[in-house]
């Protein structure tokens, strides 16, 4: 009888004896994997629709149409020294790729129970490849409002302004996806037991998106006598600091920048640790 040695193994599945153990290792190893499901989740968005990728540009140009109307012309919040639209679109831009990520990842294990319950790859993949997927939408909405700023410069109202600001925004964009991972892990995370969650997570971004400066400029909360809430909400300097990078208007609050990228990575870790600490047993609950 021939005994197996151990090294004779091409892959070992053991249970995670520590704690906060990733195995980020692994990730890298499984690339071509974590691309395919970019790809998957790219193109199933737009099985069976008619209009596909053009989804992508109707709805900031709806929403930005909606927020003109009802926060511009009729409640009269003026935008200061940027247009409108700028204002609105820039701000929805750079939101529905937090908004993306974050309600994507929310429902990774409930949505991908059959996957982990057949075949053994890192868990982590599937809500990282919904990130990189969201990047893609996310560059198809900037290059809708690279065309508005063009529009708006060749009519002579706005001044394109480009220089060490517009540097910034790969580092914005990496910490809104890095918040948007981290969130939604950990709802993730806790779906598995309180499928209630599930309910108010839609509920609660549409919320959440009026307590930053999507639709409602800072210099209009800073009358306020709650302004204090409004900048303890760490997406605020994110957004803030997106339209100073890709529109060079306002300024970047250094501290606030910071605290905003410091929050970002301690939800991600706090995630990090749930997901490592459930992905054990939720087969067992889901």
């Amino acid at each position: 009888m021939n005994v197996v040695e151990h090294n004779d193994w091409t892959e070992i599945i053991t249970p995670k004896a520590q704690l906060f153990d990733l195995k980020l290792k692994e990730l890298w190893r499984y690339r071509d994997l974590l691309v395919l499901f970019i790809k998957r989740d790219f193109a199933a968005q737009y099985k069976q629709t008619v209009l596909g990728p053009v989804w992508h540009f109707i709805q900031p140009i709806l929403t930005t149409a909606m927020f003109v109307i009802l926060f511009n012309r009729i409640a009269r919040i003026s935008t200061g020294e940027l247009p409108p639209v700028l204002f609105y679109m820039s701000g929805i831009t750079i939101w529905n790729y937090f908004s993306s990520c974050f309600i994507g990842t929310s429902n990774t294990f409930i949505a991908n129970a059959g996957i982990f319950g057949k075949v053994y790859f890192p868990r982590l993949i599937l809500p990282l490849s919904l990130v990189c997927s969201n990047i893609i939408r996310f560059g198809i909405q900037l290059l809708l409002l690279v065309i508005v700023i063009i529009f708006y410069y060749i009519k002579g109202v706005f001044a394109v302004s480009i220089g060490i600001h517009t540097l910034l925004l790969p580092l914005i964009l990496l910490a809104m996806g890095l918040f948007g991972l981290g969130a939604g892990i950990i709802i993730s995370s806790l779906t598995t037991k309180y499928r209630d969650l599930n309910v108010l997570i839609s509920f609660g971004v549409q919320l959440l998106m009026y307590a930053t400066p999507v639709a409602i400029p800072s210099s209009y909360i800073e009358k306020s006598s709650y302004k204090f809430l409004f900048y303890a909400n760490p997406l605020t300097p994110l957004i803030e600091a997106f339209r100073y990078s890709i529109l060079g208007a306002g300024h970047l609050n250094i501290p606030l920048f910071i605290y905003s990228c410091a929050f970002a990575v301690l939800v991600l870790l706090i995630g990090m640790f749930l997901f490592s600490k459930v992905e054990k047993s939720f087969m067992d609950t889901v």
